[in-house]
């Protein structure tokens, strides 16, 4: 029997297991030939594929990787050095659940932390399922992805990002500015990191700031985000009110220009990363701690993106978030709506009630002390309201409702820019030359 294969395009020959000899000998063979045709169509047959580890490396990063970001390509590129280094296979067929079990077990050896395990198998399985799709593997093996046992960080508070601030010049004493104006473009926009160091003013880069519409809008091409698929997404009237102070002569290429001191050149994303979380260890804002080392995880760039998640949980529908944060699942957004503290929902039901409140009298209990008068006029004791029985949960002002000094820390909500509950931004401090270019150029 022989069949073309679909890998190597040569002829493979197989014996059906029957002598060559007496009238009935064809038609023996034709049962085992049909059996082994049927296979093939059927995909059940799976032959061990001759495919070098080495030829899969090369096609699999010339062509699996093409169009991806350069954030998954290096973690891919990292994880299969990794494999090549603790298991150095010979062919891609060698790469069974047990090889990938004993290489997990390996790296655990060497004190790498689960998270990291899990990114470099998720993306290795990636690479091997692409082998199935195409044809050079008949299965990919069976791995187990390690689960994170707890959040990896949480969002941080306004009063945790004005420490942040502060924090800035002590770590980047020759450039404050810059990281400054960066850390605002964070907590404003939501952006994930890479796509923060890559968001640009030219119309026609594959992340982009959009001002021809109504209203700005980020321009997103597929393979310059997570989800890879291509849309247009307003941004938050905050972030575009804050963004559209930069002068319009300098909108031109990367709106955060993170620079190298020394020669100019764009800090990789790692760095840029590394440098948000010394801010956050600066400032002393531990967003996570190991149950089982007790090492402590500090602020980084995604808490920022967390507490713009958390904030604007407050003011839309989850539909409406879940496209500001393109997510691919409604149940990650929803994650943030389940995580509103007491105070945050305690804060909106005292909102909604004041607005309400010209509900009849004749609809409050009647028996109790101060009858005839709604719990509003009558004080926490039954008594009129007073500076000592108001409400500390929310203050109103000219703007409405905001949260009160004690979850505020003393500052007050009229000192900021736009939206006092979104952006912690206070008058003075830095100025605007400062903010919208490269304070060293």
């Amino acid at each position: 029997m022989v069949y073309s294969d679909p890998i190597s395009g040569k002829h493979v020959a197989r014996s059906t297991g029957v002598a060559n000899s007496g009238p009935k000998s064809r038609a023996e063979a034709e049962r085992p030939a049909a059996i082994w045709e049927e296979q093939l169509n059927s995909g059940r047959y799976k032959p061990p594929s001759k495919l070098t580890w080495a030829e899969f490396r090369e096609r699999y990063e010339t062509e699996g990787l093409a169009g991806k970001s350069e954030s998954m390509a290096g973690v891919t590129r990292t994880a299969m050095n990794h494999l090549e280094r603790l298991l150095n296979p010979d062919r891609l067929s060698k790469l069974t659940s047990e090889a990938m079990s004993r290489f997990a077990s390996q790296l655990r050896k060497e004190k790498i932390k689960e998270t990291t395990l899990a990114g470099y198998l998720v993306h290795l399985m990636v690479a091997l399922r692409w082998a199935v799709k195409i044809g050079l593997l008949p299965e990919a093996p069976s791995v187990e992805i390690p689960r994170a046992t707890g959040a990896k960080g949480r969002p941080i508070t306004a009063e945790e990002f004005d420490r942040m601030l502060a924090a800035v010049p002590k770590v980047r004493p020759h450039d404050p500015g810059v990281w400054t104006r960066y850390l605002y473009g964070l907590w404003l926009s939501g952006l994930r990191l890479e796509e923060s160091t890559i968001l640009s003013w030219d119309v026609d880069a594959p992340f982009a700031v959009d001002l021809s519409g109504k209203h700005p809008a980020f321009r997103i091409e597929a393979k310059a985000q997570k989800a890879r698929r291509s849309e247009v997404v307003p941004m938050t009237p905050d972030f575009a009110e804050w963004l559209l102070q930069t002068p319009e002569d300098e909108r031109q290429g990367r709106v955060f220009r993170l620079l190298n001191l020394q020669g100019g050149q764009p800090i990789t994303l790692d760095r840029v990363g590394g440098t948000i979380t010394k801010f956050g260890k600066k400032a002393g804002i531990v967003v996570a701690r190991d149950p089982d080392t007790g090492k402590v995880k500090y602020a980084s760039a995604h808490d920022l993106r967390r507490s713009f998640g958390t904030r604007w949980a407050k003011r839309v529908m989850p539909a409406v978030l879940k496209r500001l944060m393109r997510h691919a699942d409604i149940q990650t957004t929803m994650q943030y709506y389940v995580n509103l503290g007491a105070d945050e929902v305690a804060a909106d039901l005292w909102a909604t009630h004041r607005k309400n409140d010209n509900t009849s009298d004749n609809s409050w209990p009647q028996k109790a002390s101060g009858a005839g008068k709604k719990p509003a006029e009558r004080g926490a004791s039954g008594g009129p309201v007073s500076a000592s029985n108001q409400p500390r949960g929310s203050i109103e002002t000219g703007r409405g409702v905001q949260e009160g000094p004690s979850s505020l820390n003393g500052r007050q909500a009229e000192s900021y820019v736009v939206n006092p509950e979104v952006s912690p931004r206070r008058q003075g401090g830095h100025g605007g030359e400062e903010l919208f270019g490269n304070s060293y150029l």
